[in-house]
């Protein structure tokens, strides 16, 4: 995955984002809108760890879910 933004339905996604990352407001939710840097910088900020750790994170997250959503 190689951009910034999901591709495919966000609202579907966020659910998926919602149950790995609970601490994730509706607010934060809003504001990621499907783009991969913001949804880093809300996990970094949310959970108190490095840009580091939340970008392995969701690294992680994506290889995960990469047959369902891509970023674009």
């Amino acid at each position: 995955m190689n951009s910034d933004q999901v591709k495919g339905n966000w609202h579907q996604f966020k659910g998926k984002v919602r149950e790995q990352w609970g601490k994730l407001t509706d607010d934060h939710l809003t504001q990621i809108d499907g783009r991969r840097e913001q949804l880093s910088g809300k996990v970094q900020e949310a959970y108190g760890i490095s840009r580091e750790e939340a970008e392995e994170q969701v690294r992680d997250f994506e290889e995960r879910h990469r047959d369902d959503y891509t970023w674009h």
